[in-house]
């Protein structure tokens, strides 16, 4: 299993960027955010603790440069969890503040 080489969070904004770790990778959550969401910003040290807790790679995604990205994964609300494993979307979250060991256990069982 590929180890990521970063010990925080990584800003993307192009879903080029995304399919770019998605390939160096093998298990990427990525947060889906907008600015100015009061949730997204309280989930930021939740996110520093996923990345010490696990082997994944996190990305913090703002697509408002790519909107195309919001529809291709079909994204409703912000913040959005998308678990990849392989490139490949296993699975997500859509509701709301998630605490540390609740999104630990969601990037370890995806």
């Amino acid at each position: 299993m590929a180890t990521p080489d970063h010990d925080r969070p990584v800003t993307i904004r192009t879903r080029e960027e995304l399919d770019d770790h998605l390939t160096e990778s093998d298990r990427v959550l990525v947060m889906v955010r907008t600015e100015g969401c009061a949730i997204c910003q309280s989930m930021e040290p939740i996110l520093d603790n996923v990345v010490r807790a696990t082997d994944a790679t996190v990305l913090v995604f703002n697509p408002r440069e790519d909107l195309d990205a919001v529809a291709a994964f079909d994204v409703r609300s912000t913040p959005t969890f998308l678990l990849f494993v392989d490139g490949e979307l296993v699975d997500r979250r859509a509701d709301g503040f998630v605490p540390t060991a609740a999104l630990v256990e969601f990037v370890e069982d995806g």
